[in-house]
């Protein structure tokens, strides 16, 4: 109820604004008005529902903690790899082999499920879809027909034969090439003949697997007689393309005579194929985006990384130079070979050069030096001349361990590390003279003594093949040799105990030639090989007529 003021001027002028003080008095007092009312129906069973679900609540978490409590004594999963053999590492297992079951136990069937054609089926149905498939012919199939047979189908007692079967046949790997003609259906008769021709022009075992030979069988006799070979031709090498053709027996116009054979010699350019571009972020995409085959680039990087570290020393600014044989026939076929060429410009000036060269197809450097393959590399290109052991000092004149071998070389020789590593030590050593020590991998260190002149300092890292110093006779040394040494963990070793090759060095007449042909590649235009030979005039094929491809007229 408001009071008597409130309504009075509620009834004169409407209802008068409350002040906010006196208006939370009178919310306090509904609020505790509504509390001490009476609960409805709807308000009791409301509150018996919530007081359910909160003691169910109460349980379940109460469920849940003591569940978790439960497994975390058990420790029914531990860690496998630890306490490996104790009983808490066999329950573990036992888990495992548990689910493991539970999961077989469960594994899904997968047996087909069988469904109801949505197609009416019926026997004439059913054969209209038998004559259309792919069937085994071993197991009598008959497809292939557009259609399925009706009683509308007649057999013919006999049909015309094709004059003339075109085929082409394959020559598959480890087969021969009479068996693959006997395949195609040539009789035996005209096997034995097209061997013999084929065999005066060049040997059957060079006909190179997947060679794909066109076969033209003629008509048959008689009945049940093979067909006549009329025609066979084939690409027998790039350069070279036979032709087995029957001609017409003398004096008479209807009748075939003998096989003969044809070869057409193919006009065939040698200029190798070039190719630059920039190195970019990778080389081998760049070498494949310029054309190069793949084989190609394996042989390019397989040949530098004997050379240089391709990952650290290769800049992106670089650019690759590649030269591969190749070949053009003038009937527009194009024929890939090996890499004869592989470097590296930078700056516009040749940075790594290689070239193929010799009967082993070993990649000599621009200065004549072979690559390495394998081992370690010799410290310098010329003969043993003392081997490591005691012996009688030259000098000195005293029995005592000579620990390295001597290498006998003309003054100056160029001196190469190894193997790659540092320099741990590069200056006077006593009577070893002007001496390098490098340290390699594995706790391997050698040293090499007398020389003349060092060329490279403490701390710096060498690779394999780098000249670290040349041939001399300083220190105690009758005359230039190289003493050479070698240390496993400190220990002096001999260094025959560790394989190592000798790098070939190109010298003479043949590092002349070897120059020249260096500088005849170098010449080679980028590209110049991709272009198409130009067609000779005697390379034109006249068109056939079509009275020119009917064979003899028999007589009338």
């Amino acid at each position: 109820m408001y009071p008597a003021s409130l309504r009075r001027d509620a009834d004169d002028n409407g209802p008068s604004p409350i002040d906010p003080q006196a208006s939370r008095a009178v919310a306090s007092y509904f609020d505790n008005a509504r509390k001490d009312a009476v609960p409805s129906g709807s308000q009791k069973v409301r509150r018996q529902v919530l007081a359910r679900v909160q003691g169910w609540r109460a349980r379940y978490d109460e469920w849940q903690v003591r569940t978790g409590a439960f497994f975390e004594r058990a420790d029914l999963a531990p860690d496998l790899a630890e306490d490996i053999g104790s009983r808490r590492w066999f329950r573990g297992l036992g888990t495992m082999v548990a689910l493991g079951a539970l999961a077989f136990a469960f594994w899904p069937n997968l047996t087909p499920l069988e469904a109801r054609s949505a197609m009416p089926a019926g026997a004439d149905i059913q054969d209209e879809f038998r004559s259309q498939t792919i069937m085994p012919l071993a197991l009598g199939a008959d497809s292939g027909r557009r259609m399925g047979p009706t009683a509308a189908v007649l057999p013919l007692a006999s049909a015309p034969e094709r004059p003339q079967i075109d085929l082409v046949a394959t020559l598959a790997p480890g087969d021969t090439f009479g068996s693959m003609l006997r395949r195609a259906g040539v009789s035996a008769t005209d096997v034995g003949r097209v061997s013999a021709l084929v065999g005066d022009a060049m040997p059957l075992s060079e006909i190179e697997p997947g060679t794909r030979i066109d076969i033209v069988l003629g008509r048959r006799p008689g009945e049940g007689a093979d067909r006549p070979l009329d025609a066979l031709r084939f690409r027998a090498r790039f350069d070279l393309e036979l032709e087995v053709g029957r001609g017409i027996a003398e004096g008479a116009d209807d009748v075939a005579g003998p096989l003969s054979l044809t070869r057409n010699v193919i006009r065939v350019d040698d200029t190798p194929l070039r190719l630059r571009g920039t190195v970019g972020p990778s080389l081998y995409r760049s070498m494949r985006a310029a054309g190069v085959p793949a084989s190609a680039v394996q042989d390019y990087l397989r040949a530098l990384d004997d050379q240089i570290q391709i990952d650290s020393e290769v800049r992106a600014s670089d650019e690759f130079d590649i030269i591969i044989a190749y070949r053009r026939a003038a009937t527009g076929e194009r024929q890939a070979g090996r890499l004869l060429y592989a470097g590296i410009d930078r700056d516009g000036k040749p940075r790594t050069q290689l070239m193929r060269w010799g009967e082993d197809g070993q990649f000599f450097e621009a200065s004549g030096v072979g690559e390495q393959r394998s081992g370690l590399v010799a410290p310098v290109p010329g003969p043993m001349s003392s081997r490591y052991g005691m012996r009688r000092h030259p000098i000195l004149g005293i029995r005592r361990m000579h620990a390295g071998l001597d290498f006998r070389a003309r003054h100056g020789t160029p001196i190469v590390a190894v193997t790659d590593g540092r320099v741990i030590s590069a200056g006077r050593a006593g009577g070893c003279g002007n001496a390098v020590k490098l340290r390699h991998g594995g706790g391997l260190d050698t040293r090499y003594c007398h020389m003349s002149r060092m060329a490279v300092r403490r701390g710096q890292s060498v690779r394999r093949g780098q000249v670290i110093g040349y041939v001399g006779s300083t220190g105690l040394s009758t005359g230039p040799h190289l003493h050479y040494e070698m240390y496993r963990n400190g220990r002096s070793i001999n260094p025959q105990s560790v394989s190592y090759v000798t790098r070939a060095v190109l010298s003479g007449t043949e590092l002349i030639d070897f120059q020249r042909r260096l500088i005849d590649l170098k010449r080679v235009e980028p590209g110049a090989a991709l272009t198409d030979l130009e067609t000779l005039p005697s390379e034109v094929e006249k068109p056939q007529r079509e009275i020119e491809k009917i064979g003899p007229a028999s007589a009338i």
